[in-house]
């Protein structure tokens, strides 16, 4: 398939249409060259665009972010004779604060921007009480050591680590069981996001439900295990079981929404 109808195929928008332009260029360059390429980080939405983009072209890609669990990744494009990727691109960084400063995600990616550094350079922004990590691209790494000194009024001190040397804050779960009586979008949205199903069903007309990452305005859509729904203003959780069906005719089903 070539690249314009793959492109036509896949891409939602004109900005999501160069960032898999980009893609394209980056696996053509790992073809030709017979080298690796990488793209820079994604985001979860535009890692589920990218798949479909491997999945038409036949292209050999890695996701990886630096750790298990990651949400923000880049795509290794590999050539024919390489099975796997070590993340060799990425570094890690630590910043040092003084608890008293109650430093959060919002702070260093706002001070991040601040000083210039594209958000496709960084990976996860992963912030505990008195330090902050993150995984970088190799490309901005030295840079952020070298001139990182503070985020707001409060002062860093950043300092490269390894992969291993990693802290990664334990995700924040709330379970939910409930049932319901169809595993329609809005059905399961309404339960997950503590709401009335017509309630839902306005949220999700009005674009700002994301189902597995891509916006859904169907309310009927149906949905399975292992899907993530997402909701801008009320947060994510995931599909976590689908269980049998009561005597009343409703389905059983866990979800985990992040708190």
């Amino acid at each position: 398939m070539d690249k314009k109808t793959i492109l036509d195929r896949t891409a939602r928008s004109g900005e999501e249409r160069l960032l898999l332009a980009r893609v394209l260029d980056k696996m053509e360059q790992a073809e030709r060259r017979n080298v690796p390429a990488h793209t820079a980080f994604l985001s979860p939405k535009e890692q589920s665009a990218v798949r479909e983009v491997l999945r038409l072209s036949g292209g050999r890609g890695v996701f990886s972010g630096g750790y298990k669990d990651a949400e923000r990744k880049v795509l290794a494009c590999l050539p024919d004779w390489m099975e796997e990727y070590g993340g060799e691109d990425l570094r890690f960084l630590r910043c040092l604060f003084r608890k008293e400063d109650k430093l959060t995600h919002r702070d260093f990616l706002g001070s991040l921007m601040g000083m210039g550094v594209a958000r496709e350079t960084v990976g996860d922004i992963l912030v505990e009480e008195s330090s902050c990590d993150l995984v970088v691209l190799d490309t901005v790494a030295d840079f952020l050591v070298q001139s990182w000194s503070s985020a707001g009024t409060a002062a860093l001190r950043v300092q490269e680590i390894t992969a291993g040397e990693l802290i990664v804050p334990e995700a924040k779960v709330q379970e939910i069981r409930d049932t319901v009586m169809t595993l329609r979008l809005d059905a399961v949205a309404a339960s997950g996001f503590s709401m009335s199903r017509s309630k839902a069903a306005e949220l999700i007309a009005s674009g700002r439900v994301q189902l597995n990452w891509q916006e859904c305005t169907k309310g009927d859509r149906a949905v399975k295990a292992g899907d993530v729904i997402t909701a801008r203003g009320f947060g994510k959780f995931e599909i976590a079981e689908v269980g049998g069906m009561s005597r009343k005719g409703r389905t059983a089903i866990l979800l985990k929404r992040y708190v």
